[in-house]
């Protein structure tokens, strides 16, 4: 056999090879197309997030200059530069921000715990500190019914507050606990429930708008 023909036969044992090799490849399931998308998606979003920009003052020219979807995470890292991260002081240096300032974050916060884990998460954490100012700030920004409920949730929690905090102990397993006969539990599904009356992050937006200079540097 000359080594042109071996050659070409190698040549073509390879493309064979190669060329089954793909066709044999299982063609990707819709699920598996939609689900590299979520993540190249996802990838996305959090490489903006980090990168986003973080504004030490603010001005009524820059608020303006921000959509919506992005209003909210603006105002909040605003706060914390203002405020910085002494979280042992925290409280007292939110208290001496204006009282927009006050209303967005004491709410930002009850809405992020209670959707993640309750009025009993909300409490058990160090974002309880924020029970009152959250209860007066949903009445700033229009949110009448959350503010109620949040209201009813703070008497129950001060009702209950010993037992409840005997689950402190530092250890997830005495938080899973702290959630059986909870009386808050069930003031949960009626904050939930609020949503179709009531958008927190809507009225937050509009209060926002309609009183920027409670959001800009003086």
């Amino acid at each position: 056999m000359s080594k042109k023909i071996l050659t070409i036969m190698i040549l073509s044992t390879i493309l064979f090879f190669f060329g089954c090799k793909e066709k044999n490849e299982p063609e990707k399931s819709k699920e598996d197309v939609e689900f590299e998308k979520f993540l190249e998606e996802s990838g996305n979003r959090i490489k903006e997030f980090k990168n986003r920009k973080i504004y030490k003052k603010l001005t009524s020219q820059i608020l303006d200059s921000i959509p919506d979807d992005k209003l909210e995470q603006t105002i909040f890292d605003n706060i914390y530069e203002i405020i910085g991260e002494d979280y042992q002081n925290e409280l007292k240096n939110v208290k001496k921000l204006t009282k927009g300032q006050q209303a967005f974050f004491s709410t930002w916060i009850l809405e992020g715990e209670v959707n993640n884990g309750g009025f009993n998460q909300f409490y058990f954490n160090s974002s309880g500190q924020y029970a009152e100012m959250a209860k007066i700030g949903l009445k700033t920004i229009g949110a009448e019914k959350f503010s109620e409920l949040t209201k009813r949730a703070n008497k129950i929690f001060n009702e209950n507050k010993e037992r409840i905090e005997e689950f402190d102990d530092g250890t997830m397993e005495s938080f899973s606990e702290s959630y059986k006969g909870n009386p808050l539990n069930d003031l949960d599904t009626e904050f939930y429930k609020l949503y179709e009356l009531e958008k927190i992050g809507d009225l937050r937006i509009k209060y926002i708008r309609e009183n920027k200079n409670e959001f800009t540097t003086k």
